[in-house]
């Protein structure tokens, strides 16, 4: 079996140092021009290595075809260039814990902060593993370039190799996964796979079917601004509005109190003055009916907090981002049979659970190509602690591997 540390390590060290970030208030696809930095460089790298009708899309995505070998469907490969925007993704320094003894891991440009095998059990199972974080101030941005070094690596192998039979494959890397727009319209046809994988989950074996649904919800709160020492009766001050809305919605359906299969409301940006308030959800359920109760509740709060307050005006919108892939995939299970023998020939037990999350496969999915989602290695990932290890990454690339042979039988 090849060896394909060296060049994974490599690559990711690479990749991590581009910031890539994508941002929700922009509305350009890609959203920020940096990601454009990413698109280039793999457009270069794939033409280099030998891959034919490589492009980058109007729309930012990276397409390119590795020739098939074989008879056999198109199988595509998918990763996103994009960071999350959740936290610093600015000058990442990204380094390597070569052996790794089992211990705390520090980092250098923030002592207060320690990995351990305590606060991230599956790092107690990589003991002797090459480790890849971030030095302390961002995350390491494994999520998803670790996916994009997985596939170029493969890819390389396969365009070096072809005595190995395989179908026809495709490869995308995309913009503005991180913010539910990683799917453009065009995407599918131009893509033009019979089905896919995204490379963008975490521990060794998961291959995933099941992915949150997923909606935005915007509320904003107008008031009535007045001078404060003459606002005695004139005064509706929209944050104090949206303080009590937030105080109103239940506390167990929070991110931080939810887990497994239970869905959430997720509070992640407040802005405003008095005169005008604005609140940003994430609205997750593995059901569409739980999504829908979810909305509902929002909105049945602002007819509350409007009707005790009638001068002020409060709007909720809703926006669909993404559905449960499982929706489509469980009617065809082709694809997710598929890699679940490509990695039990590599000794490896298939683990499928509920994404707590989505992917491109989820939009890809709904979309009309089947597209599940497969381990990388990433942890901790959308913070200062994440982390991967070079050598799950490697399985993820025989993994890779192992499917584009598997299309040729396919």
């Amino acid at each position: 079996m090849t060896n394909f540390n060296a060049e994974l390590e490599s690559r990711l060290l690479r990749y991590t140092v581009i910031d890539s970030q994508s941002d929700e208030t922009i509305a350009t696809s890609p959203s920020t021009q940096i990601q454009l930095n990413m698109a280039r460089l793999l457009k270069a790298e794939l033409t280099e290595i030998g891959a034919t009708e490589v492009q980058i899309t109007p729309y930012g995505a990276v397409l390119a075809t590795i020739p098939a070998t074989a008879a056999g469907p198109t199988v595509g490969f998918l990763a996103h260039v994009d960071t999350a925007p959740q936290f610093n993704a600015t000058g990442v320094k990204p380094r390597v814990i070569h052996g790794y003894n089992g211990g705390a891991i520090s980092f250098p440009d923030n002592p207060a902060l320690t990995l351990t095998p305590e606060t991230s059990p599956y790092l107690a199972t990589k003991l002797g593993h090459d480790i890849i974080t971030a030095s302390g101030l961002t995350l390491l941005g494994a999520d998803d370039k670790a996916g994009i070094a997985i596939i170029m690596t493969a890819a390389r192998h396969l365009l070096e190799n072809p005595q190995i039979a395989h179908g026809k494959i495709r490869i995308a890397f995309t913009p503005d996964e991180e913010i539910g727009r990683g799917v453009d319209p065009q995407l599918p046809a131009d893509l033009a796979a019979d089905f896919a994988y995204t490379f963008d989950g975490g521990a060794v074996g998961e291959i995933e079917y099941e992915s949150f649904s997923a909606d935005a919800a915007l509320v904003t709160i107008t008031g009535v601004s007045a001078h404060p020492g003459m606002a005695r009766g004139k005064m509706v001050n929209a944050l104090t509005l949206g303080a009590k809305f937030i105080a109103a919605l239940p506390a167990a359906q929070t991110p931080e109190m939810t887990d497994g299969t239970q869905g959430f409301i997720h509070l992640y940006e407040m802005s405003g003055t008095a005169a005008e308030a604005r609140l940003k959800f994430i609205l997750r359920d593995f059901e569409l009916e739980g999504l829908g109760d979810k909305a509902a509740l929002l909105k049945s709060l602002a007819a509350t907090l409007q009707a005790a307050e009638p001068r002020a005006e409060i709007n909720v919108e809703i926006r669909k981002q993404y559905r449960n892939m499982r929706y489509w995939l469980e009617k065809d299970m082709g694809p997710v049979d598929l890699a679940r023998d490509a990695a039990r020939a590599l000794g490896i037990a298939p683990v499928s659970v509920p994404i707590r999350g989505g992917t491109d496969g989820s939009r890809l999915t709904e979309m009309g190509v089947p597209c599940p989602n497969l381990f990388t290695g990433m942890q901790d990932i959308h913070g200062p602690l994440e982390w991967i290890s070079v050598q799950d990454m490697a399985l993820a690339t025989q993994l890779c591997l192992g499917l584009a042979k598997a299309s040729a039988k396919a």
